[in-house]
């Protein structure tokens, strides 16, 4: 019996999907992050990436978007709302059934690995990767994968946490009382790491995931490798503001120059 595939959305790869490695350590954590995201909506998801996003995706009406490691699905369900038809992609369940269950139905939502998508070649508009590329072991298998299903000219929109500035175990911020000036203390680029990061600090600290920093030039290789030019590079800074006291000010100026993440926009040539 054929499969019945809805009209204007990319038809599944012939052959039956395999079940999605466990690859991941997010699952365990998928109503926490649920709850991370949705709270009261002053959220770095909310307040700055959206509005980023939105607009270096420009008008997304009735285009076909991939939204790779899509975790709850919010940045799909935004992407639906400006007309977007989305495909959301996460490698664990747990997460896809959560954006299931939070709809509208006719975002299409498929739990499997991002070196492992079951979509068919060059069917896909523009692609999206938030917050979650710096999460992927095989960043090259990865990257290869959003390469084979975006249409030539098709745009690959990454936002990482900023790697030069934020290194798990490796940078934090200071502070000179003299100067009355808040720093960034960095004592570890270059090299390649991963980390269990904690997600309640002091609360459950045996509940992980694992994180990979890597410097910027290896996400420029690996982009260059499998057909990809750099269109854009932006850097956002945090929307918070201190609470008056005697660092306020120091705080508040740290925060425009040390930017929290950054965003890629690379194009499948």
């Amino acid at each position: 019996m054929r499969r019945e595939v809805k009209k204007g959305r990319p038809a599944p790869a012939r052959g039956p999907a395999k079940s999605p490695k466990k690859e991941t350590s997010w699952g365990h954590v998928a109503n926490w992050y649920h709850e991370h995201v949705s709270e009261s909506g002053d959220t770095y998801h909310e307040k700055v990436i959206k509005p980023n996003l939105l607009r270096v995706l420009g008008d997304v009406q009735g285009k076909l978007i991939l939204d790779v490691a899509c975790g709850q699905g919010f940045f799909s369900r935004a992407l639906a709302a400006k007309g977007a038809r989305v495909t959301g992609v996460d490698i664990a369940p747990e997460l896809i059934a959560i954006a299931r269950q939070l709809g509208p139905a006719d975002i299409s939502y498929i739990a499997a690995s991002a070196s492992r998508m079951p979509l068919p070649d060059s069917s896909f508009n523009a692609a999206l990767c938030v917050l979650a590329l710096q999460n992927i072991k095989d960043l090259s298998g990865a990257l290869a994968q959003v390469a084979h299903l975006l249409k030539k000219d098709g745009s690959f929109v990454i936002v990482l946490n900023h790697p030069c500035f934020r290194i798990p175990r490796h940078s934090e911020w200071g502070f000179d009382p003299d100067a009355s000036v808040q720093f960034r203390r960095i004592d570890r680029y270059l090299s390649e790491s991963s980390y269990a990061i904690q997600m309640h600090p002091g609360k459950n600290p045996d509940v992980t995931t694992l994180s990979y920093h890597r410097p910027l030039q290896l996400y420029m290789k690996e982009l260059a490798k499998h057909g990809f030019v750099l269109a854009g590079l932006e850097e956002w800074i945090s929307h918070r503001v201190s609470e008056k006291g005697p660092r306020a000010g120091a705080e508040d100026r740290a925060r425009k120059e040390f930017p929290l993440f950054l965003m890629l926009n690379a194009r499948k040539q």
